[in-house]
């Protein structure tokens, strides 16, 4: 049986990572801060916190893959909570690359994030140029930092970086793009767009990502994939996606800038990991769904 050290265990994309890995019969160590977290049968939670050095200390001493999916929750919080931000994002994934060196991993997979490469009126693929040091803002700066430590270790162990577009579904966090927009036209709040329709995105249901990481392990070479969802839609039309669902009509407020969009290719997804096939309309109830 394959061990698995996993962290970012509560999160929604973690959550359903283990609940497949369970499924398919893998050994499942997971991270959690606080052990009444601790819900899922068939996982063994370890009671850690990532911004704590010594974390490591608690950690199994044999593992095959490490999945690397937490990530600050004080991300939107800089720079109260900067040294937070670097230590979940940054510290804890070079701490956890020299563990899986030294415990003999086979794998680690690192969850970035698509926002890596800007704004752009054209999708990006996995080697479009990621933004200057400069333009990405701390909480991005730190995980392009990341994607570098994990990628000098390519020659250590296979790496693979994923990097999520505006993942959705149930027991999502209520403050995220998605189910923000949703609660707006629930609660009668404007939604701010730049220019007619605001920017275009393809959002991908947590279903669809966490198949695609559970696939990115069984990948035989250091990769990167993006992971984004089979429709693009603009701002308004996810709202107007919602107000059929809600019988409700959004308040759009149109505010300066300029419209660039944030579009995965997902070309390379498709070819190695999985087709993406569920669509926002067709897994409202799942955005609306506060609890996993």
């Amino acid at each position: 049986m394959k061990k698995i050290l996993l962290t970012g265990a509560n999160g929604l994309i973690g959550r359903h990572v283990c609940n497949k890995l369970v499924k398919l019969k893998y050994s499942v160590k997971a991270l959690i801060r606080d052990k009444k977290n601790a819900f899922m049968d068939g996982i063994d939670y370890i009671i850690a916190d990532l911004s704590d050095n010594n974390f490591v200390n608690k950690l199994p001493k044999d593992v095959d893959y490490v999945l690397h999916l937490s990530q600050s929750n004080k991300f939107r919080d800089f720079p109260k909570y900067a040294n937070d931000i670097f230590s979940v994002n940054v510290k804890s994934t070079a701490i956890l690359l020299d563990y899986a060196r030294n415990v003999g991993a086979q794998k680690f997979i690192y969850a970035s994030s698509g926002g890596v490469y800007g704004n752009s009126s054209k999708p990006f693929n996995e080697n479009t140029p990621l933004v200057t040091p400069g333009k990405l803002g701390f909480y991005l700066g730190s995980k392009a930092s990341a994607e570098i430590l994990v990628q000098s270790y390519s020659e250590i162990f296979q790496v693979t970086i994923i990097r999520p577009f505006f993942v959705y579904g149930t027991g999502q966090k209520r403050s995220m793009l998605i189910p923000r927009i949703l609660d707006n036209i629930e609660n009668r709040k404007s939604i701010f767009i730049q220019g007619k329709d605001g920017i275009s995105i393809n959002p991908i249901h947590v279903e669809d990502a966490s198949s695609a990481i559970i696939k990115s392990i069984f990948i035989d070479k250091n990769s990167i994939y993006n992971i984004g969802g089979p429709e693009i839609l603009t701002i308004r039309e996810i709202a107007e996606i919602f107000s059929k669902y809600l019988r409700k009509k959004p308040i759009f407020k149109t505010v300066p800038g300029e419209n660039l969009n944030l579009i995965a290719d997902i070309e390379l997804m498709k070819k190695e990991l999985i087709v993406p096939t569920i669509k926002l309309k067709n897994s409202i109830k799942d955005v609306n769904n506060f609890q996993y």
